[in-house]
């Protein structure tokens, strides 16, 4: 039984030495230098693999996404149909993101940014402030990362609501579902925070037309937008349009259509935005390498694997 790294844009020897310290006997191959006999692959660790090579594997038993979302592993269209792709649930990437969510909601709250311009230009502007419960705080996405953040959120004391496709049950946080109650949630969110996955449906969502209907009575008199899902739900000139014309407040942004985001975008320099490199949950080689080791144990003993990626679904 061998394990094949498949990750051309990682550092493939950091997630090995990891694997090989939890597992010193374990047969580790990496592609494209050292794959040896495809008949001995059963395993597959993958990020953006190219066309055709896990297809080629006659032997694959499970494919393992490094990140919590697989878009990059279903942007394959050689993709194995009957593999099935193991997701990474760990409460370490949970709290990262958690985490960040938090840090940016509070960020906006109390203006932080406003606070070091005011530090650079030595401006001592005590000006007033609101409270956490005259916010309303709306996320999009209810699974286990959105889930952890909205309660994060609501135990701070934010009127925190979350929309997913399905019927979510969290206390103290309003639920939407569906888009037939997805106008609703935006009418009374001031901060929007994505935590979707990157699906057909959510390609695009965060437009011009869904940032219209965000609310306009909170503290700000324009709503904000953090978005640490995937770039291809942002349209990115829409938001940079509703920035200038004062439909937008202000935006953090994790993720981008292109990423790295190019020199020339104007998002690094626009004064409403807060830019970080898509590190809002960064995968932690020593903890995931432990969480697929425990799943290909599972597996080896014949008890199902857990986190299984519904493809029609897209995670």
């Amino acid at each position: 039984m061998a394990l094949l790294y498949l990750t051309p844009t990682w550092p493939t020897d950091v997630w090995t030495n990891a694997m090989r310290k939890l597992a010193p006997g374990m047969d580790i191959r990496v592609w494209p230098d050292r794959v040896g006999n495809i008949a001995d692959i059963r395993y597959a660790v993958a990020w953006l693999p190219p066309a055709n090579v896990l297809r080629g594997l006659p032997n694959l038993s499970v494919i393992f996404s490094l990140g919590a979302g697989v878009d990059a592993i279903l942007s394959d269209p050689t993709l194995p149909e009957a593999t099935p792709i193991v997701r990474v649930n760990e409460p370490d990437l949970t709290m990262r993101m958690t985490e960040y969510v938090v840090l940016h909601v509070l960020m906006q709250h109390r203006q932080q940014r406003r606070l070091d311009q005011n530090q650079k230009q030595k401006i001592w502007d005590s000006f007033p402030t609101h409270g956490a419960s005259d916010l309303a705080v709306g996320i999009m996405g209810l699974g286990v990362m959105g889930s952890d953040s909205a309660m994060r959120l609501r135990d701070l004391g934010f009127k925190v609501a979350g929309w997913s496709r399905t019927r979510r049950r969290i206390e103290g946080v309003h639920c939407y579902a569906g888009d037939a109650e997805f106008d609703a949630f935006l009418h009374r969110t001031d901060i929007l925070v994505s935590l979707l996955p990157h699906t057909p449906a959510t390609s695009g969502i965060i437009n011009r037309e869904t940032i219209r209907k965000l609310s306009r009575k909170g503290p700000f008199g324009a709503p904000i937008i953090i978005n640490a899902g995937r770039g291809k739900q942002q349209v990115e000139a829409d938001i940079l349009a509703a920035l200038d014309s004062g439909e937008l407040h202000a935006a953090t942004l994790d993720v981008f259509e292109t990423e790295p985001l190019p020199p020339e975008s104007p998002l690094w320099t626009h004064p409403k935005v807060t830019v970080t490199p898509h590190c809002a949950a960064d995968s932690d080689p020593e903890t995931i390498s432990a969480y697929v080791l425990r799943q290909i144990r599972r597996h080896e003993a014949g008890e199902p694997l857990e986190n299984v990626v519904d493809r029609a679904r897209g995670y």
